[in-house]
This record gives structure tokens, sequence and C-alpha cells, in this order.
């Protein structure tokens, strides 16, 4: 059951419907991983923290530097050369009590990625190499946990879920495509982070919760310049490497 301090805490949530009190009680014993802890994993780990989740694992090798604090609003200037996962802990931890934070401060390979999400009922994807994401789709996939995907770049951003039964990554993006770009490459704008991140947040608390329709199956495509928003409908990919045989 919630405690008092948690029914106060929770108190806009266990309201509506599609939440309530069950609904909390499953955020609260839900184990979230989070691969990156920069753009998206940032404002990602901000609310699901403040939502309740009951364990966050923060999987990223980076130190924090001064042009993250453009977008990574988790950090602050004293941050500058720490780690990211432990800065990131501890403003967690401050944000609230009430959440288990476990970092990993090592890079998500196809060597580790079934060890460093093992346990994870959700796990987001804020990376920015295609090398990274698809480890972490085939690891997701082999431990049947949803996976929430989000890609920001200049003024766009998308967000995507990928689970059983329904296409993978890899159905969207089957090879590292050509003259990748990258933010350190073109630029973004910071809050587009904000945007994209914390749509991957509600992904995660909707499945979670069990609560309205998760962008299973589809792709939402967000045009910050134009303030537009539109989703396309994914199918799978019959020669998918991933996800076929399922």
């Amino acid at each position: 059951m919630l405690t008092a301090d948690e029914r106060e805490r929770y108190a806009r949530h266990i309201l509506l419907k599609e939440v309530g009190g069950p609904g909390q009680q499953r955020l609260r014993a839900a184990t979230v991983a989070i691969v990156g802890a920069g753009g998206l994993g940032a404002p990602a780990a901000l609310y699901l923290a403040a939502a309740g989740i009951g364990r966050l694992r923060l999987i990223d090798d980076d130190s924090v530097s001064l042009d993250n604090l453009q977008r990574q609003i988790i950090f602050r200037r004293d941050d500058v050369g720490a780690s990211k996962v432990e800065r990131a802990k501890a403003a967690l931890a401050a944000l609230n009590d009430h959440v288990a934070v476990e970092i990993e401060r090592q890079r998500l390979t196809e060597a580790n990625d079934a060890y460093l999400l093992q346990g994870a009922d959700i796990v987001l994807d804020g990376t920015d190499d295609f090398a990274t994401r698809f480890a972490i789709n085939a690891a997701a996939r082999g431990i049947g946990a949803p996976l929430v995907s989000g890609a920001v770049g200049r003024w766009d951003g998308q967000v995507a879920v990928f689970a059983r039964g329904g296409p993978c990554y890899r159905c969207l993006v089957p090879e590292t495509p050509p003259d990748t770009e990258t933010c350190a490459r073109v630029g973004v704008i910071g809050a587009l982070t904000g945007v994209i991140g914390s749509m991957m947040a509600l992904e995660a608390i909707k499945l979670i919760a069990q609560a309205g329709e998760p962008l299973i199956g589809r792709v939402m495509l967000f045009d910050g310049l134009r303030g537009d928003a539109r989703t396309i409908v994914l199918k799978r990919d019959p020669a998918c490497p991933v996800c076929s045989h399922e």
C-alpha cells in the first residue's frame, strides 16, 4: 500500500481514472533502465523519478561538459567534469527519496547489454549512435522489455515504442544510415530535448500504469520550428534480423 507521504506526493496521479491507486502502485513496483543520461535521458529521468518509479537504472560512461548545460537540465555548473550518472543520481535523490537509483558508469555494448538491462521492465534509449541503439534494441527484445526510443536533431524529434508483437527498432532503421548526423555535428535546440525526453517518460508511464494507447508500432514525429506533430504507422519487417523470428 502507498504510504501517507506517497498518497500526498502522487495525489494528482491518483485522481486520474487511468492511473489511480493501482496504477501508482505499478509505477512504484517498476524498474526502468535509461541508457544515456544526456539531453533525452535527463528530462526523462527527472519526470520518471517525480512520477514515483520504484527503481531507476542510469547507464552512461560520460562526464558532464560545459556544452551539455544548454539542454541536459539535470546538471548544474558545478557538475562540469563529474560523472553524469553520479551527479544525476544525486539530483534524483534530492527530488524523490522514494526512488531507488542504480548507476552504471559504463558504455552499453553488445558484450554487456544483457547484464546492464537485466531485470528492467521498460528500457529508454536516449543515445545518439546507431551501434548502441541496435544493441539496446536487441537486448530489450531479448528480455521482453518494451523499448521507448527517442531521437533529436536540429529542430526535429521523434518518439516510438517497440514491444513484442509489434515492430522493433531495426524495422525502422535496418542499417546505419550513410552520412549519419549527430547533435555535435548539426546542433540541436535545447528545449527540443525536453519535449522529446518528456514524451519518452510519458510513454513509459503509460506502459507501466496500463493507461491509454502507447506508441507501439507508431512513430511520433515532432517539428519544433513549425510546432507540428504527426504520427506514422510502422509495420514489421519480415526480413528483420531481430524480430522476424518471433
